[in-house]
């Protein structure tokens, strides 16, 4: 079994999936257009350009996206991709890249349970948890 996130976005999934890469690595192995697809003729001219389906691969990880209608496009919420990476130094520079243009919940800090945690939610709407997979020495 496997768990892949699927992030909905309003009209940015391939910039968004763009960023990702970048700044996590991988592989963007889809990036699947309205237009593109089997669903053009359902689907209004003017939103072909939007993404129907991406998929970056990280590792044994999967992140997947779509570019939803307006109508059907809600704010995210009740949900955060917790990314925990092995070294402290590594998360650190994710979460600055991932903040970058979005909104800082909880600066990257040592915690109770790691020398390195932090929550934003990034400009595409997405929320984050980055944390790193060292224990914090008590």
């Amino acid at each position: 079994m496997r768990v892949s996130p699927h992030l909905c976005f309003d009209g940015r999934c391939e910039a968004a999936f763009q960023t990702y890469q970048e700044i996590l690595g991988g592989t963007i192995t889809t990036m699947l257009k309205y237009g593109a697809s089997p669903m053009a003729n359902q689907v209004e001219q003017r939103w072909h350009d939007r993404i129907v389906h991406a998929t970056l691969c990280l590792g044994e990880l999967e992140l997947t996206g779509v570019d939803v209608l307006p109508q059907d496009y809600r704010k995210p919420q009740g949900f955060f991709v917790t990314l925990t990476v092995s070294e402290t130094a590594d998360a650190k520079r994710i979460f600055s890249l991932l903040s970058g243009g979005g909104e800082i919940h909880l600066p990257f800090q040592q915690t109770f349970w790691s020398v390195g945690f932090g929550v934003l939610v990034d400009r595409f709407g997405i929320p984050w948890e980055i944390n790193s997979a060292h224990a914090s020495s008590p």
